[in-house]
């Protein structure tokens, strides 16, 4: 029985995982699209003040707003990729308790 209490809280585990993973996918969307529009912003800012269109690529992303906001979209991007991690990691365990729940009732039968 203890197998079958293992697999129900792996399972609740799991509910919640999926939560917390639409919760930092929606995070993600949000930080990027952020970000997206501050750098568009920036590169026509930076062109209206005359400079080479061949080295905005370069100077854009040192500026501080646009830096900070590209840290908080790759932030944002790993704790994402964290919390699928972590709900993989779940469901493997819950294949292995399956796994061992089907040998001992196979085991049963006999």
């Amino acid at each position: 029985m203890d197998l079958v209490n293992d697999l129900f809280r792996e399972t609740k585990m799991m509910d919640a995982a999926i939560k917390r993973l639409a919760n930092e996918g929606q995070k993600l969307a949000e930080s990027e699209r952020n970000y997206k529009i501050a750098l568009r912003q920036e590169v026509l800012k930076l062109r209206e003040l005359g400079m080479a269109v061949g080295i905005i690529d370069k100077i854009v992303y040192g500026v501080p707003t646009i830096a900070d906001l590209r840290f908080n979209r790759d932030v944002a991007e790993t704790l994402y990729k964290t919390a699928l991690e972590y709900l993989n990691t779940l469901k493997l365990e819950i294949r292995v308790i399956q796994s061992q729940v089907d040998k001992e009732w196979s085991h049963s039968d006999t």
